[in-house]
């Protein structure tokens, strides 16, 4: 059986996109995974796959005498991930991106192995130009992106399948929602404490209107017991919560705006404006001036309750939805990964 090592990490972005294609291919090749002993550790020990760490360093943006330890970290990373390719033997290496997923390609390109890598932002990340020339094919969301590379190609964003398939009135009885309005709240993996006190600060408004499906973040429950309010660290049943929103509220990570799009719900999303590269501002505004979804920067975050209302009756931004022809991006790349195999 043909052996692929997925990798990439150092946030659930890049993790969860990766067990979308993990899953379809289970059954037919043989699966592993490398990464840091952050979050990809624990989601992919949940879904049941071999998992293999490399300690490798994460460049600060910040002016950080932990910079200065980088290349000889990177080095012990890179000799790391090389036993283990040479133990595994994997006859191909798809990397999601994120510092973790660098060790694997380098060690991949090292032993002849062929890499591929996904990008999932419009503007490519540090690891993806620091690996591209090592990759076979650099796989892209966005057609724009794919116009930067020599080796680029534009298949979309891989989505988990489950996703997909909710189905509304029976999603609302799981949570006990009643026929009116539902706005789901996503914060990020991690939780977005500027997205969690807005919501919170504004649970009357917003109650007056709809009901209120949280995915708060581990930790950032609080003691809140209204009618119609739900809050959630996390949910694994992601299908049911997204079937039974009638709007969104979320960060604008690239793989969660191809979900909400693919599923053509309305959205308000809300940018990390900081301890960013401004990816998701790109992200937002990439897909704001195609009428998809509506934008809410945190300096507007006090508006909450009437950008949410608005984006709920927005007729406008329903028609647009209906007419956009985003959709899943995993058959494609599957198809790459298969070919190469």
């Amino acid at each position: 059986m043909k052996g692929i090592l997925f990798t990439g990490g150092g946030s659930a972005g890049h993790v969860v996109p990766n067990l979308a294609l993990m899953n379809a291919l289970r059954y037919s090749y043989r699966v592993t995974y490398l990464g840091t002993g952050g979050i990809e550790k624990r989601l992919v020990a949940e879904a049941g796959f071999p998992f293999f760490q490399v300690d490798c360093p994460k460049l600060r943006r910040s002016l950080s005498l932990e910079n200065l330890k980088i290349p000889f970290r990177l080095r012990r990373a890179e000799q790391a991930a090389l036993q283990i390719l040479e133990k595994e033997k994997p006859d191909l290496v798809f990397s999601k991106g994120g510092y973790a997923s660098y060790p694997a390609v380098w060690a991949a390109h090292k032993m002849g192995i062929p890499a591929l890598t996904h990008e999932s932002d419009l503007s490519p990340g540090l690891c993806t130009k620091l690996i591209a020339k090592k990759c076979v094919r650099v796989l892209t969301s966005f057609p724009e992106t794919a116009e930067r590379f020599k080796n680029g190609m534009y298949v979309g964003s891989p989505i988990r399948r489950e996703i997909l398939c909710g189905e509304k009135s029976r999603a609302k009885h799981k949570f006990g929602f009643s026929e009116e309005p539902v706005l789901l709240v996503l914060g990020g993996g991690s939780g977005s404490k500027a997205l969690n006190d807005a919501v919170r600060s504004n649970l009357d408004p917003l109650l007056a209107h709809m009901q209120i499906l949280h995915l708060c973040g581990k930790g950032n429950l609080v003691d809140e017991n209204r009618k119609g309010y739900i809050q959630r660290e996390y949910e694994r049943d992601m299908g049911a919560a997204y079937a039974c929103a009638d709007v969104v509220l979320s960060r604008a990570g690239s793989n969660t705006v191809f979900e909400i799009l693919a599923l053509k719900k309305p959205a308000v999303l809300v940018p990390l404006s900081h301890a960013s590269r401004g990816d998701q501002i790109e992200n937002a505004v990439y897909f704001g001036q195609q009428g998809l979804v509506r934008i809410l920067y945190e300096s507007e975050l006090d508006t909450l309750p009437d950008a949410v209302l608005s984006a709920l009756q927005d007729e406008n931004l329903r028609a647009a939805l209906a007419a956009s022809a985003i959709e899943s991006g995993t058959d494609r790349i599957l198809s790459v990964i298969k070919e190469l195999l």
